[in-house]
This record gives C-alpha cells, sequence and structure tokens, in this order.
C-alpha cells in the first residue's frame, strides 16, 4: 500500500511535470511567432525530397557553365538549391553534406540580384530553420564581380552562392588536420549544389579565383570567417 503521503507528493510532482510541459509548448510557440515577425528573416518554401531525375543522370549532366540568361530565378529554385549545400536531414542536426565530427563550419550567404520574392542584397542561409537573414540590403553584384577579378558570369548571374568557412568550428577538435577536413567539406557542398542544378536545369559554376579580402568586405564577414568558393547561379542561356 501507498501511504497518503507519498500519493501527494506523487500527484504534486505530475501536476508540475503537466504544468512544465505546457510552459514549454507556450513559449516554443512564443519564440517561433517573435522568429517570425523580426524584420530581415524569410522562411524558405519546403525542399522537395523527391525529384523526375535520377543521381546517375545529373552525374552524367553536371558541368560547369559561365553563360545565364537574363530570366530572374525563382525563390523555389533559390530553396532548394540552399537545402542541396547545407540543409538540415535529421533530427539531431545532420546535413545534406558530411561534416568532420558534425562541426559543420560552412556558412552559405546569398548574394541576390534578381530574385522572385527577394530583395536586391546579401543574405545568409540558416538550416535550422530553413530560413534566409537579411544582412545587407542594395545590389552588391558589381563589387563581387571585380572581387572575382571581373569573371563574366558573376555579372550575369541573378544570384551567386558564396560559402565561407569558420576553421575552428573543426580545427578546436582536430588541430591543424581540421583544415584539411575543411577543404573535404566545402568539395562535397559544391558538388552537392552542383548536382541539384542539373537536376533543375539550372547553370553554375565553381570560382575559386577570388581576392579574399575583397569578398570578405562584401559580406561584411568577421576575421575568423574565411570564404572558400563563389558560385554564381542562372538559367541557361
Amino acid at each position: 500500500m501507498v501511504s497518503p503521503s507519498k500519493k501527494w507528493i506523487l500527484l504534486i510532482s505530475l501536476v508540475i511535470l503537466i504544468f512544465t510541459a505546457i510552459m514549454s509548448i507556450y513559449h516554443r510557440k512564443e519564440q517561433i511567432k517573435i522568429t517570425q515577425e523580426v524584420e530581415g528573416v524569410i522562411e524558405l518554401p519546403k525542399p522537395k525530397l523527391k525529384g523526375k531525375m535520377t543521381v546517375e543522370e545529373a552525374l552524367y549532366l553536371r558541368r560547369s557553365i559561365r553563360k545565364y540568361s537574363d530570366k530572374p530565378i525563382t525563390l523555389e529554385e533559390v530553396s532548394q538549391l540552399l537545402w542541396a549545400g547545407q540543409g538540415m536531414t535529421a533530427e539531431w542536426g545532420g546535413r545534406t553534406a558530411p561534416s568532420a565530427g558534425a562541426t559543420y563550419p560552412l556558412t552559405l550567404y546569398l548574394v541576390v540580384e534578381d530574385v522572385e520574392g527577394l530583395e536586391p542584397g546579401i543574405y545568409v542561409y540558416e538550416p535550422e530553420d530553413h530560413c534566409l537573414i537579411k544582412c545587407l540590403k542594395g545590389s552588391f553584384r558589381e563589387d563581387l564581380f571585380d572581387a572575382c577579378l571581373k569573371q563574366e558570369c558573376v555579372r550575369l548571374a541573378p544570384a551567386s552562392i558564396v560559402i565561407v568557412a569558420k576553421y575552428e568550428r573543426t580545427t578546436q577538435r582536430y588541430g591543424e588536420r581540421g583544415i584539411r577536413y575543411v577543404h573535404i567539406e566545402v568539395g562535397c557542398v559544391v558538388q552537392n549544389i552542383y548536382l541539384q542544378c542539373a537536376s533543375m536545369d539550372l547553370a553554375t559554376v565553381c570560382i575559386g579565383a577570388f581576392i579574399d579580402e575583397e569578398v570578405s568586405s562584401i559580406l561584411r564577414l568577421e576575421k575568423s570567417e574565411s570564404p572558400l568558393i563563389v558560385m554564381p547561379v542562372g538559367h541557361k542561356p
């Protein structure tokens, strides 16, 4: 038999647990509401998990393309490309590209010139909420074109994805070897975006020739952040 005092203790504990759960749900809803109301946060369309092209076909069709039409890309296309590069695919935080020790040192920036549903400016992709956060307003395509040694593909593209690394996220666990792991990871991200472009009949190219300091200045990066790759994207001419 359970004593009356123990029954009261169990009852009080149950009430506390229920109250804590209700308050947790309430606060979570309030956080979501606040996030949605923050100026500069753009919710992206949900990425598609099934396409019309096989992986083998995308691999066969993958090419570096430096010429684009003047047709703008859509928010849905932007959503799919960013998800392919760094989208979250597991509740614990796993993403579309492998990362040494799940340290995830890479961040995707989007330099927008002509994207339906987005103002020209610089945005950063937030994988956890699959959203864009506006960093800077205005046209920066010409600045990026200059920083990329005046490569015409950057000037033609309606948007460019810039892959930025924060090495210390990985090196603090793996030491200098972590630098290699970051470079392996960026290669995986680049190929993901290439294959997604191929499956959507979009065009892109991987650019590594640019002036680091100028790209960092355009994006207003911290000293601990390093731009590694610029990928202009657009429709085929």
